[in-house]
């Protein structure tokens, strides 16, 4: 299995970050089979795009609450790292506990 469950929504309460406010977050290795997705669902289009990346945040932004971490962005980038047999991924972690 490469997530350690593949969710559908949000369960934890609104973060209300904006773009700069994740920048300010720096970047950490999270292993894919610690991730539970938000999106059960995703475009294979962008997934194999040539620029799936260029737009929007580098590192893909997880939340981490009450002892999970859940893949609120950049479940495109992880899947790709999948793909390439990467088992860990620099991501944004933001602490709503």
């Amino acid at each position: 299995m490469v997530f350690k469950q593949v969710g559908d929504g949000r369960p934890y309460p609104d973060h209300a970050r904006t773009a700069r406010e994740w920048a300010e977050i720096p970047p950490r290795p999270v292993r894919l089979d610690q991730l539970i997705t938000t999106k059960k669902v995703l475009d294979l289009q962008s997934v194999l795009a040539n620029d799936s990346t260029f737009y929007g945040d580098l590192f893909p932004h997880v939340i981490s609450w009450r002892g999970e971490l859940y893949l609120e962005d950049g479940l495109h980038r992880a899947l790709r790292a999948a793909l390439h047999q990467r088992p860990v991924l620099h991501v944004r972690v933001l602490d709503l506990d």
